[in-house]
């Protein structure tokens, strides 16, 4: 039986490399039974992600809302498809046609799978000293270029008729704590936040964004109540409703996020964000559990039922507009133009690109290696060296086979729910040691990071630094064929 406040919940749906997406039967039914408002799909193979929304979409009583975090184009969320850089790299290019094409290649291949609500892009602006945990995410620190490459993205998006979402509002540049790990605060003035930070989503705004995704991240200066702003009426309902005009859809961050609970449970903080302003709460855990909470609110008189009625009518609207329709495919020649970005974008922070080959010493360090989420691969490098006719061969050191430079490829650095800036003793400790390895073996070395480039501090005895931004597919592939 539908129940009247489940449109609310968009629930995860997350790929098991084991079992697909069949462990999920059970729960799938239950929350097309309750009428869930849309899904969160993380993860999966692009012909078991297609067969998932088709019956989601054929088992919903109403249209809904498929969702993907697409931060590195469709690719980077589901394997089969197209992977581009982050956006900060897209940024350093200056290219407003690159902004253009990379997402309405992520759109056209979303619309391909059935999903319908791209879950980009980042608007936060770069604060590296502050938040290093953003890693390669953001549109860079200059606010009027964040805001034009916004909309930029947002434009060629909704254009391929998916659903954009500017996050994370009003903007968390400027947090020192992680949200994924605890509660966090910006406390810039309103007349900074209005100048700089909030740029790039006023801008998103004004170019009529589908959604927006509110942060678990608190702003003193926009409500004193020291509430994260997916649970702030101040912040949601009275600057981003009525003082920035916005009427598109307003979706909370993933809402067990430690900066959005703030030491409550799951049902108190969907209670205030629903009370803020929020129309979706974003992969709620205990799905019952908050319906209760929310009904239990709503009965007792804490929501109001006006607020609920447009929140309602807005999801009707945005939800029917996604309907599934044919879209153009990618072409070839827009897969090749992916690769040659990606290629472009790899570069040196210090030294030079080396020589390396036909018998290649690869030794990978792994500071994600105590990451429970899933990570990419860490294969996509060798196979892609392999691929291109060299002996890649994964070693603990320079060996007497290997020839040219001895290459040190670590994956992972500041990310979210680590909460350090830069690479963990362990790997530091590591690289430095295979460095002087390679010194006493009188080999040349060349550190290859599948992070962003202030990582190269995190390693000042290496001579040859190459910066391939991030350690998804398309980047590991990228970082191969320049060595090359």
């Amino acid at each position: 039986m539908t129940h009247p406040l489940a449109p609310l919940l968009v629930p995860e749906l997350r790929w098991d490399p084991g079992h697909g997406f069949t462990y999920l039967d059970e729960m799938i039914g239950d929350a097309l039974e309750l009428g869930v408002g849309g899904f969160l799909i993380t993860g999966g193979a692009r012909d078991d992600v297609v067969l998932l929304t088709r019956e989601l979409h054929r088992r919903s009583r109403d249209p809904v809302l498929i969702a993907a975090d697409v931060e590195c184009g469709a690719g980077g969320a589901f394997s089969g498809l197209t992977g581009l850089p982050p956006l900060a790299p897209l940024a350093v290019l200056r290219d407003r046609d690159v902004f253009i094409r990379a997402a309405k290649l992520t759109a056209r291949e979303l619309r391909g799978l059935g999903v319908n609500w791209a879950l980009a892009p980042v608007s936060d602006l770069a604060r590296a000293s502050a938040n290093p945990w953003l890693g390669a995410r953001t549109l860079g620190a200059d606010a009027q270029r964040a805001a034009e490459w916004t909309v930029e993205w947002i434009d060629a998006c909704q254009g391929e008729g998916v659903l954009a979402c500017a996050k994370h509002f009003p903007g968390i540049g400027r947090a020192e704590e992680d949200p994924n790990l605890g509660t966090a605060s910006v406390d810039a003035a309103a007349g900074t936040l209005w100048g700089d930070d909030l740029l790039p989503f006023r801008a998103a705004v004004d170019t009529g964004v589908a959604s927006v995704m509110a942060a678990g991240v608190s702003f003193p200066g926009l409500d004193a109540s020291g509430r994260a702003a997916a649970r702030s009426r101040p912040v949601l309902t009275d600057f981003l409703r009525d003082e920035l005009g916005y009427q598109g859809l307003i979706v909370s961050d993933v809402l067990g996020t430690p900066g959005l609970l703030q030491g409550d449970d799951e049902g108190i903080a969907a209670i205030e964000a629903v009370g803020a302003g929020c129309d979706l709460l974003l992969a709620p855990a205990d799905l019952h559990g908050v319906i209760e909470s929310l009904e239990r609110a709503n009965d007792g008189g804490m929501l109001s039922y006006d607020a609920l009625e447009e929140s309602r009518n807005r999801r009707a609207f945005w939800a029917d507009w996604g309907s599934p329709a044919p879209g153009r495919e990618p072409t070839l020649d827009d897969v090749l133009w992916a690769r040659q970005v990606a290629d472009v974008v790899v570069h040196p922070v210090r030294g030079v690109m080396p020589n390396i080959g036909p018998v290649v010493d690869v030794l990978q360090v792994d500071d994600d290696a105590d990451v429970r989420w899933p990570r990419p691969s860490r294969r996509h490098f060798t196979e892609t060296l392999r691929a291109l006719g060299l002996d890649a061969r994964l070693v603990d050191g320079p060996t007497a086979e290997g020839r040219g430079s001895f290459v040190i490829a670590i994956f992972g650095g500041p990310g979210a729910g680590k909460g350090r800036a830069g690479y963990g003793e362990v790997t530091r400790r590591r690289v430095a040691r295979a460095l002087a390895d390679a010194r006493q073996a009188k080999r040349s070395a060349v550190v290859v990071l599948f992070g962003p480039p202030a990582l190269a501090a995190e390693v000042p005895e290496a001579v040859n630094v190459v910066c391939c931004w991030s350690d998804e597919r398309a980047m590991q592939e990228a970082g191969a064929r320049r060595l090359v």
